[in-house]
C-alpha cells in the first residue's frame, strides 16, 4: 500500500498564511509538525463572539449548526483550496452544543462533533460545546517547576478508572472536583506519589474504558467540566501527587458522528480496507499523513499545556511498531518516525513530562533517545515481569521447581530499557482473575503468596504501577460500571490485614533509597540466592543511597528452620517488613534482629514467605 499525503491539493497562498501567523503555520500543519493546532482549530470564544473553525478538505461545503442559531444552518467560508471552514457567530456562548454539518459533493450530509472540540455531550447525544479554556487558574507554580522525571526517585502508581473506584452516597460518579476530596487522602494515607487515569477524552461506550475515543480534546462530561478536570489535577498537584494521563493515539472509534471519514473520505484513518479497522473494531489513525499528525502532536501538547499533567501513558505502542500490531506484517517507519518526532517534541516543550509507553513486543531502544535512534519514551511497561512473574505465581510448589526460570528472566533483559513494573487494569478482567485469586492454592495460601507477590515486585528494580483494588485483596473483577469493593474491609480481617501490609510495603518503599535510587544501574543489584529451583528460595541484595537491603524468599510450600544464607562480612539484619508477619495474617513475630557472622548466617523461612533486611 502507498501512502500519499497529497500536500499539493491543500497548499495555500503564502499571504493567506501570514493572516494567520499568530496562530498556525499551515505549512507546518500540513508537514505535520504543528503543534498548537487547537490554538487555531475548534470553538474559540473572542470579545464578539466564538470563532469556529474546521478541517474538511474533500467537503463541498460546510455550516455550522448548534443551541446558537436553532440547529439551523450557519455557512462557514473556505480558504481557497485549503479545505479550512471557518466563520464567527456573535450570537454563540459558553456551554451551548453545536456540530458541524457536512455536505458532501455527490449529494449526501453528515453531521460531525468538532475534532477540536474543548467539550462534548455525555452519550448517546454527540454534540460538540463550547468551552472558556481560560476560565481556570492554576496554583501549582512550585510544583510546575520543581517536579521532573524521577530516575532517582520512588515512583509508586496508582492507576484507577476514574468512575468506578467509588460511588457517591446515591449512587452517581464522582464530580471531576469531588473526587479530589475523596481521593487524595486516601493516596497519601496509602503511600502513592502518582495516580494513573484511564483514557478521560470523550467516547460513547462505557464498556471501553475511554481507549475508543469521539472526543480527542474534550474531556468527557460523565464527570463534570474541563474546569472540574484542572481544578482535579491542581488540587492533586498542591498534595504533592503526580497526575498521568492514559493517552490514545493509536486508534479511534468508527460512530459516525466522530473522526471517520470527516468529509466524506478517509481524512483520518488508514484508507486501505485491510488495515482501516484494529483488532479492537476501531480505526488506525494513519500517522503519516501530516495533518493527522499535526493534530495528535497537538492534541498531546494540549492535554499537557491545558490540563498540567505531568506525564502521558501511550497505549498500545505496538500497533503504531508494527503494521497491524503483528511482528511478521514488518515495521511501520512512517508511524515509527512520528513517534519519534512526537516524543522529541513533547521533551522539548515540557522538559518535566514523563513518557510511558505500553509495548508488549521485544522492539529494542523504545526508551532510548531519539539522537542514538531510539523511540525517546522516558519508560517502558515491563509487560514480560508482569506475565512471568503472575504465571509463576499460579502454578503449583511443584510446578514451580519446572519454571523457575521464569521469575528470574526479567533481570536477564531489564538494564535493556527503562522498566516500569505493572499489574494493570488488563490484568483483573474478562476472566482472568483479580491478582489475589491468580495465587495457587486455598484461600489463606492465596493472601500468603499475593503479599509475597507484592515483596518481589516493590525490592525488583523499576518503577511500581498498581490497578485500584489491588490493595485490598478483592476477588471480584474489575467492572466499569461498579465500585471497588472496598466494604469488605469492614467484615473480612484478612483483607484489613492485607490492606495494611499494603500501606506498610508502600510506605517502606517510599521510604528507602535502596529500593529507588541508582535501580537502572546494574551495580546496584546483586543476586544472593538465584540458582535454587529445588528448594525455591531466592535472595538479593540492593544497594543505593548509602544503605543496602537484603530480600530472601520461600516460594515454595516447605518452611525451612535455619536456612543458610550467605553475605559478605559481619553485619546485622534488621527485619523491615515480613509478610508471615502476624499483623498482616500470617504466623511469624516482627522485628527479626539477626546476626551475619563471617559472611553468613541463619534465618527461618516460613512457606511462602518473604522477608526484607536492612543491613547494617
Amino acid at each position: 500500500m502507498r501512502l500519499v499525503d497529497d500536500y499539493e491539493t491543500f497548499s495555500y497562498n503564502l499571504n493567506i498564511r501570514l493572516d494567520w501567523g499568530k496562530w498556525m503555520n499551515i505549512d507546518d500543519f500540513y508537514n505535520g509538525n504543528e503543534w498548537k493546532a487547537y490554538e487555531y482549530f475548534g470553538a474559540h470564544m473572542e470579545e464578539d463572539g466564538v470563532q469556529f473553525r474546521v478541517y474538511a478538505p474533500k467537503a463541498k461545503k460546510v455550516t455550522v449548526i448548534g443551541e446558537f442559531n436553532y440547529w439551523h444552518d450557519t455557512e462557514l467560508s473556505c480558504h481557497g483550496r485549503g479545505g479550512i471552514f471557518e466563520g464567527k457567530i456573535a450570537e454563540a456562548k459558553a456551554g451551548q452544543m453545536y456540530k458541524y454539518r457536512i455536505y458532501h459533493y455527490d449529494g449526501s450530509v453528515t453531521d460531525k462533533a468538532d475534532p477540536y472540540g474543548f467539550g462534548m455531550e455525555l452519550r448517546p447525544c454527540s454534540a460538540s460545546i463550547i468551552r472558556d479554556r481560560n476560565a481556570y487558574v492554576f496554583s501549582d507554580e512550585e510544583w510546575m517547576k520543581n517536579t521532573d522525571k524521577g530516575y532517582d526517585l520512588p515512583m509508586n502508581i496508582y492507576e484507577m478508572h476514574f468512575g468506578s473506584w467509588k460511588a457517591t452516597k446515591d449512587g452517581c460518579w464522582y464530580r471531576y472536583e469531588e473526587m479530589a476530596e475523596e481521593l487524595i487522602p486516601y493516596l497519601k494515607e496509602m503511600g502513592y506519589t502518582h495516580v494513573e487515569l484511564l483514557p478521560l477524552a470523550e467516547h460513547p461506550m462505557d464498556e471501553s474504558w475511554g481507549y475508543q475515543c469521539t472526543g480527542f480534546f474534550a474531556p468527557t462530561s460523565r464527570y463534570g467540566t474541563c474546569d472540574g478536570l484542572k481544578q482535579f489535577v491542581d488540587t492533586c498537584h498542591q498534595a504533592g501527587i503526580g497526575v498521568i494521563l492514559d493517552f490514545v493515539m493509536v486508534h479511534f472509534a468508527v460512530d459516525d458522528y466522530g473522526l471517520c471519514e470527516f468529509d466524506g473520505t478517509p481524512l483520518y484513518e488508514l484508507p486501505a480496507s485491510d488495515v482501516t479497522k484494529s483488532e479492537w473494531g476501531s480505526y488506525n489513525f494513519i500517522h503519516a499523513k501530516g495533518e493527522v499528525a499535526s493534530f495528535l502532536k497537538s492534541c498531546a501538547d494540549y492535554w499537557l499545556t491545558d490540563y498540567h499533567f505531568d506525564g502521558l501513558r501511550f497505549d498500545a505502542i505496538s500497533n503504531i511498531i508494527y503494521w497491524r500490531g503483528r511482528q511478521e506484517c514488518g515495521v511501520n517507519d512512517r508511524a515509527l518516525q512520528f513517534v519519534q518526532s512526537l516524543n522529541d517534541g513533547l521533551h522539548e516543550r515540557h522538559p518535566h513530562v514523563v513518557l510511558y509507553a505500553e509495548d508488549s513486543t521485544s522492539f529494542l531502544k523504545v526508551t532510548a533517545p531519539v539522537q542514538y535512534g531510539g523511540l525517546g519514551f522516558d519508560y517502558k511497561w515491563d509487560l514480560g515481569f508482569m506475565n512471568d512473574t503472575l504465571r509463576f505465581f499460579a502454578y503449583s510448589p511443584q510446578e514451580r521447581k519446572e519454571h523457575y526460570q521464569d521469575l528470574l528472566f526479567s533481570m536477564h533483559y531489564f538494564y535493556n530499557e527503562l522498566y516500569l513494573l505493572e499489574f494493570s487494569h488488563d490484568e483483573v478482567v474478562h476472566g482472568k482473575k483479580t491478582i489475589v485469586d491468580k495465587m495457587y492454592g486455598d484461600y489463606e495460601e492465596k493472601f500468603a503468596q499475593c503479599r509475597t507477590l507484592f515483596l518481589y515486585m516493590f525490592t525488583h528494580p523499576g518503577k511500581k504501577l498498581n490497578f485500584m483494588g489491588n490493595e485490598i485483596g478483592q476477588f471480584r473483577e474489575w467492572a466499569e460500571y461498579r465500585p471497588q469493593d472496598f466494604d469488605i474491609l469492614a467484615s473480612y480481617p484478612m483483607h484489613q490485614m492485607f490492606t495494611r501490609y499494603m500501606k506498610d510495603l508502600n510506605h517502606i518503599y517510599l521510604s528507602h533509597p535502596a529500593l529507588y535510587e541508582g535501580e537502572y544501574n546494574s551495580d546496584c543489584y546483586q543476586c544472593v540466592i538465584g540458582d535454587r529451583a529445588w528448594d525455591l528460595v531466592y535472595a538479593y541484595t540492593r544497594h543505593a543511597g548509602g544503605e543496602q537491603i537484603l530480600t530472601v524468599f520461600n516460594f515454595g510450600d516447605v518452611p525451612y528452620r535455619n536456612y543458610l544464607v550467605k553475605l559478605p562480612g559481619n553485619h546485622e539484619l534488621v527485619e523491615l517488613v515480613n509478610t508471615d508477619a502476624v499483623i498482616y495474617g500470617g504466623d511469624t513475630k516482627s522485628g527479626r534482629r539477626i546476626p551475619v557472622r563471617n559472611g553468613q548466617c541463619m534465618m527461618d523461612l516460613p512457606a511462602y514467605s518473604g522477608c526484607l533486611f536492612r543491613v547494617e
